[in-house]
C-alpha cells in the first residue's frame, strides 16, 4: 500500500559525509519502497544554528574577529561534507556554487550588522535561517546524486506563513495548509521528492521568521496535516521515546505506543523536546507519528497516535525529569483575597520573556510557588522585585538547584492511589517534596525536589511502577 511520508531529519543526522549519504539511501529504501510518496524535513547540522546565536553576542560587542572564524569554519564544514558525500563532479560544483552563493550573503549581513552593534530579533531570525539554508541543499543533491528527482527549498518557498512574532512565530495554519497543499502537492505527483528547511517560515511581508525551539518538528508535521500525509517520521539519534532518561536509569526501555496526549506531557518534560505545538497539527488530523533512530533502522521506534492498543497501556508511562531549574516563591499577607494577585505576576514575568514551568498556590493565597529555568532565574527575580515587591508581594524565598519529576501515564485517570504510591516511596528514602502540581487531566503527576536526590527518586519511581518490564 502506497504510503505518503513526512520525514524530518535532526543536525546529528547529516553531520558528516557518511551519515548524509546514509540518509540519503534510507530515503531512497523508502520511497522504492511500494512507490512511497516521500517529503523530506531537514533541521541545520549540529551546532551551527548554536553558533550563530554565540557569533550574535560576539556581534554585539563589536567583535569582527569571530565573523571571520566562523564564517570560516562553515564553509568547512559543509565543504567537507559535500565533497565527500557527492560523487557526481556537476551536481557537486552546483552545490557548491549554491553554498558560496549563500555564506557570501551570510558574510555581508554579518559585516552590516556589526557596524551597528545591534542585532534586532527580525535580523537573528535572518541570521538563524541560514543553518537549514544549507543543509537542506545538501540532502537534495545528496539524493539526486543517487538518482532521485529531489527539490530543496526553505519553509518560505513551501508555503509556511507566520506572525511577525520573530523568535517564536506563529503559523497561520488556514492558510498555510493550503499553500503549502499547493505548492507540494504537484512536486509528489509528478515523483519529486521536496526537501524542505525545518525551522522557518515567513510573515505576509516576505520576511524570514523562525518558529522556535524545536521548530523543525513543528515544520515536519504542519506540512504533514497540509499534504494528508499518512505518517510522520522524525528520525533521531535514539530509538524512541524512552520510560526514563537512559543516562539516569540505566533498564530504561523504549515505549512502543503512545497517545497523542501522552506524548504532549512527556515532550514538554523532557523526554523529547519537541516545540510545544509540533503535536497540534497532527492531533487535529489524526496522524499518527513516529519516532526512529536514524542509525538503527531496524528498530520499529515509538508510534504516536490517538487511542493506543490496550496492551500498551499502563498506569505510568514514564518517569521525566528536568533539571537546571529553580524554585521561585513569593509571600505576603496582601495576597489573600485580593483579586488578580497572581495575574499580575505571572503578567510582569511574560513581559520579561520568562517562561513559568510549574505553578503551585497554598489554599490560602497567601503564597505562590513557581518553577523556572535556571538561567531564567536572575531576570525573573529581578523583574519581581522591580515591580511587585513591597506592594502586591512581601517576600521572595528562590531555591536555585531544584529538579522537576513527573510520572506520565493516561492510566493515571481516576486510579486512586496513585499519588499515595508516588509519594510513598520517594518518602521511604528521606527524599524531600518541595512543590506539587498536577493538572485535572490526571495524565501527569509532577513534583519538585532538591536537585541533588533528581537521580535516586527517578529510579525509585521507575521500579515502584515496573517500569523496566515490557
Amino acid at each position: 500500500m502506497l504510503m505518503r511520508l513526512v520525514m524530518k531529519f535532526g543536525g546529528t543526522a547529516i553531520d558528516s559525509p557518511e551519515k548524509l549519504i546514509h540518509v540519503a539511501n534510507l530515503i531512497k529504501f523508502h520511497c522504492q519502497k511500494k512507490d512511497n510518496q516521500i517529503m523530506v524535513v531537514v533541521s541545520a547540522i549540529r551546532g551551527i544554528t548554536d553558533g550563530i546565536l554565540f557569533l550574535a553576542n560576539s556581534i554585539s560587542r563589536g567583535d569582527k574577529l569571530s565573523i571571520r572564524d566562523f564564517v570560516d569554519n562553515i564553509k568547512k564544514i559543509h565543504n567537507t561534507v559535500l565533497d565527500k558525500a557527492i560523487n557526481d563532479k556537476e551536481l557537486r560544483n552546483k552545490a557548491h556554487m549554491i553554498h558560496s552563493k549563500l555564506i557570501d550573503e551570510l558574510e555581508h549581513i554579518l559585516d552590516g550588522i556589526v557596524l551597528l552593534s545591534e542585532i534586532t530579533p527580525k535580523s537573528l531570525d535572518y541570521l538563524l535561517s541560514f543553518g537549514e539554508r544549507l543543509s537542506t541543499p545538501l540532502v537534495s543533491f545528496a539524493l539526486r546524486d543517487i538518482g532521485l528527482n529531489a527539490q530543496y527549498m526553505t519553509g518560505k518557498e513551501a508555503g509556511i506563513l507566520t506572525d511577525s512574532s520573530f523568535g517564536a512565530a506563529n503559523p497561520l495554519i488556514d492558510t498555510t495548509k493550503l499553500r503549502v497543499l499547493n505548492k507540494i502537492e504537484p512536486l509528489l505527483n509528478e515523483r519529486k521528492v521536496p526537501v524542505i528547511t525545518g525551522f522557518i517560515g515567513a510573515d505576509q511581508n516576505g520576511n524570514i521568521t523562525t518558529l522556535g525551539r524545536g521548530g523543525s518538528d513543528y515544520t515536519a508535521t504542519i506540512v504533514a496535516a497540509s499534504t494528508n500525509a499518512d505518517e510522520v517520521w522524525l528520525w533521531s539519534d535514539v530509538d524512541g521515546l524512552l520510560t526514563a532518561d537512559p543516562k539516569i536509569v540505566k533498564n530504561a526501555r523504549v515505549l512502543r505506543e503512545i497517545s497523542f496526549a501522552e506524548a504532549m506531557e512527556m515532550a514538554l518534560f523532557g523526554a523529547k523536546y519537541m516545540h510545544p505545538r509540533a503535536l497540534e497539527p497532527v492531533i487535529m488530523n489524526k496522524i499518527p507519528l513516529r519516532i526512529r533512530n536514524t542509525f538503527n533502522v531496524k528498530d520499529r521506534g515509538t508510534l504516536i497516535l490517538e487511542d493506543p492498543r490496550k496492551v500498551s497501556q499502563r498506569i505510568v508511562k514514564s518517569i521525566s525529569a528536568i533539571r537546571h531549574t529553580a524554585l521561585i516563591d513569593v509571600a505576603g499577607v496582601s495576597m489573600v483575597g485580593a483579586p488578580g494577585t497572581a495575574a499580575k505576576i505571572f503578567d510582569s514575568l511574560a513581559r520579561s520573556r520568562i517562561n513559568i514551568m510549574m505553578i503551585s498556590q497554598s489554599p490560602s493565597e497567601s503564597s505562590i510557588s513557581m518553577i523556572v529555568r535556571k538561567n531564567d532565574l536572575d531576570r525573573a527575580v529581578t523583574t519581581i522585585e522591580l515591580n511587585l515587591l513591597g506592594t502586591v508581594i512581601k517576600q521572595i524565598n528562590v531555591n536555585e538547584d531544584v529538579a522537576v519529576i513527573a510520572a506520565v501515564g493516561s492510566g493515571m485517570r481516576g486510579i486512586k492511589g496513585v499519588a499515595a504510591k508516588v509519594f510513598g516511596a520517594v518518602a521511604k528514602r528521606n527524599i524531600n517534596v518541595i512543590m506539587i502540581a498536577q493538572g485535572s487531566s490526571e495524565l501527569n503527576l509532577a513534583f519538585a525536589v532538591n536537585d541533588r536526590d533528581c537521580r535516586e527518586a527517578v529510579n525509585i519511581l521507575h521500579n515502584e511502577f515496573k517500569l523496566y518490564q515490557s
